[in-house]
Protein backbone atom coordinates (compact mmCIF):
# COMPACT_ATOMS: atom_id res chain seq x y z
CA UNK A 1 0.00 0.00 0.00
CA UNK A 2 2.52 2.28 -0.92
CA UNK A 3 1.36 5.81 -2.07
CA UNK A 4 3.36 6.90 -5.21
CA UNK A 5 5.20 4.39 -7.63
CA UNK A 6 4.22 2.64 -10.73
CA UNK A 7 0.24 1.86 -11.49
CA UNK A 8 0.09 -1.92 -10.35
CA UNK A 9 -1.35 -4.61 -12.70
CA UNK A 10 -3.50 -6.48 -10.28
CA UNK A 11 -7.02 -5.15 -10.35
CA UNK A 12 -7.45 -6.37 -6.23
CA UNK A 13 -4.44 -5.19 -5.27
CA UNK A 14 -5.06 -1.62 -7.02
CA UNK A 15 -8.60 -1.20 -5.53
CA UNK A 16 -7.31 -1.78 -1.90
CA UNK A 17 -4.52 0.95 -2.64
CA UNK A 18 -7.06 3.31 -3.72
CA UNK A 19 -9.46 2.44 -0.52
CA UNK A 20 -5.95 2.77 1.63
CA UNK A 21 -5.04 5.91 -0.05
CA UNK A 22 -8.70 7.81 0.21
CA UNK A 23 -8.55 6.93 3.85
CA UNK A 24 -5.21 7.17 4.74
CA UNK A 25 -4.42 10.66 2.58
CA UNK A 26 -6.87 12.99 5.06
CA UNK A 27 -5.89 11.60 8.05
CA UNK A 28 -2.19 11.94 7.38
CA UNK A 29 -2.59 15.84 5.83
CA UNK A 30 -4.29 16.75 8.82
CA UNK A 31 -1.65 14.87 11.17
CA UNK A 32 0.79 16.44 9.44
CA UNK A 33 -0.86 20.29 8.46
CA UNK A 34 -2.77 21.33 11.78
CA UNK A 35 -1.40 18.55 14.46
CA UNK A 36 2.24 18.49 14.58
CA UNK A 37 2.82 22.05 13.74
CA UNK A 38 0.54 23.24 17.30
CA UNK A 39 2.32 20.34 19.35
CA UNK A 40 4.56 21.56 22.28
CA UNK A 41 7.81 19.63 22.03
CA UNK A 42 8.76 18.00 24.96
CA UNK A 43 10.08 14.65 25.96
CA UNK A 44 7.32 12.45 27.83
CA UNK A 45 10.69 11.09 29.80
CA UNK A 46 10.88 15.06 31.64
CA UNK A 47 6.93 14.73 32.44
CA UNK A 48 6.45 17.76 35.67
CA UNK A 49 3.57 17.02 37.82
CA UNK A 50 2.30 19.77 39.38
CA UNK A 51 2.70 19.11 43.54
CA UNK A 52 -0.90 18.80 44.85
CA UNK A 53 -2.04 18.94 48.05
CA UNK A 54 -0.55 17.04 50.93
CA UNK A 55 -2.32 14.42 53.34
CA UNK A 56 -2.79 16.71 56.22
CA UNK A 57 -3.91 19.39 53.62
CA UNK A 58 -6.90 17.00 52.49
CA UNK A 59 -10.16 16.77 54.00
CA UNK A 60 -11.69 13.80 55.71
CA UNK A 61 -13.56 12.75 53.44
CA UNK A 62 -12.48 13.92 50.05
CA UNK A 63 -11.78 10.95 48.60
CA UNK A 64 -9.93 12.55 45.45
CA UNK A 65 -7.87 14.33 47.45
CA UNK A 66 -6.68 11.68 49.48
CA UNK A 67 -5.91 9.48 46.48
CA UNK A 68 -4.11 12.33 44.78
CA UNK A 69 -1.73 12.89 48.06
CA UNK A 70 -1.24 8.96 48.45
CA UNK A 71 0.29 9.26 43.95
CA UNK A 72 2.12 12.51 45.28
CA UNK A 73 3.69 10.41 47.64
CA UNK A 74 4.41 7.01 45.79
CA UNK A 75 5.89 9.59 43.30
CA UNK A 76 8.24 11.29 46.04
CA UNK A 77 9.06 7.94 47.89
CA UNK A 78 10.33 6.58 44.21
CA UNK A 79 12.28 9.99 43.11
CA UNK A 80 13.74 9.91 46.65
CA UNK A 81 14.59 5.82 46.42
CA UNK A 82 16.23 6.45 42.82
CA UNK A 83 18.73 9.47 44.63
CA UNK A 84 19.54 7.02 46.99
CA UNK A 85 20.50 4.46 44.51
CA UNK A 86 22.47 6.89 42.62
CA UNK A 87 24.25 8.24 45.24
CA UNK A 88 25.09 4.69 46.38
CA UNK A 89 26.10 3.61 43.09
CA UNK A 90 28.76 6.87 43.30
CA UNK A 91 30.39 5.67 46.38
CA UNK A 92 30.92 2.01 45.03
CA UNK A 93 32.05 3.61 41.47
CA UNK A 94 34.78 5.70 43.60
CA UNK A 95 35.68 2.66 45.73
CA UNK A 96 36.21 0.35 42.38
CA UNK A 97 38.47 3.02 41.05
CA UNK A 98 40.41 4.41 43.93
CA UNK A 99 40.89 0.94 45.15
CA UNK A 100 44.19 2.24 47.53
CA UNK A 101 42.95 5.13 48.53
CA UNK A 102 39.51 4.97 48.69
CA UNK A 103 39.42 5.36 52.75
CA UNK A 104 40.21 8.83 52.10
CA UNK A 105 38.93 9.52 48.36
CA UNK A 106 35.79 8.16 48.74
CA UNK A 107 34.70 9.71 52.25
CA UNK A 108 32.59 12.67 51.00
CA UNK A 109 30.57 10.45 48.90
CA UNK A 110 30.19 8.19 51.84
CA UNK A 111 28.89 10.77 54.38
CA UNK A 112 26.54 12.37 51.94
CA UNK A 113 25.36 8.73 51.35
CA UNK A 114 24.74 8.33 54.94
CA UNK A 115 23.18 11.52 55.55
CA UNK A 116 20.83 10.88 52.46
CA UNK A 117 19.56 7.24 54.02
CA UNK A 118 19.47 8.75 57.05
CA UNK A 119 16.76 11.40 55.65
CA UNK A 120 15.12 8.73 53.60
CA UNK A 121 14.76 6.10 56.76
CA UNK A 122 13.58 9.15 58.64
CA UNK A 123 10.80 9.32 56.32
CA UNK A 124 9.85 6.36 54.41
CA UNK A 125 11.47 3.76 57.08
CA UNK A 126 9.45 1.06 58.79
CA UNK A 127 6.39 1.84 56.96
CA UNK A 128 6.33 -1.43 54.75
CA UNK A 129 5.62 -2.38 51.22
CA UNK A 130 1.74 -0.83 50.98
CA UNK A 131 2.74 2.55 52.87
CA UNK A 132 0.52 5.53 52.08
CA UNK A 133 0.65 9.33 52.73
CA UNK A 134 -1.68 9.05 56.10
CA UNK A 135 0.77 6.46 57.50
CA UNK A 136 3.89 8.21 56.29
CA UNK A 137 2.01 11.71 58.00
CA UNK A 138 1.67 9.49 61.63
CA UNK A 139 5.15 8.35 61.82
CA UNK A 140 6.05 12.39 61.40
CA UNK A 141 3.50 13.03 64.27
CA UNK A 142 5.04 10.36 66.36
CA UNK A 143 8.33 11.31 65.63
CA UNK A 144 7.76 14.85 66.39
CA UNK A 145 5.83 14.24 69.78
CA UNK A 146 8.59 11.86 70.67
CA UNK A 147 11.39 14.55 69.90
CA UNK A 148 9.49 17.56 71.33
CA UNK A 149 9.33 15.39 74.69
CA UNK A 150 12.71 13.82 74.42
CA UNK A 151 14.65 15.59 72.47
CA UNK A 152 15.70 15.33 68.98
CA UNK A 153 17.19 11.87 67.75
CA UNK A 154 19.46 12.44 64.86
CA UNK A 155 21.44 16.14 63.62
CA UNK A 156 18.96 16.54 60.28
CA UNK A 157 15.87 16.95 62.56
CA UNK A 158 17.14 19.83 64.94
Amino acid sequence: MVQGGPPDDNLFRAFASAIYNTIDAPVTWFREKIVEPNQKKYPWYHQKFRRVPTIDQCYSDDVVCDFEANAQFKRDRAVDSEILNILRMRYEDCMMYERPDHLTVCKPFWEKYKDAEEAWFIKYGDLGAYADARKAYMKQKHRMIWERRNGPLSDQTK
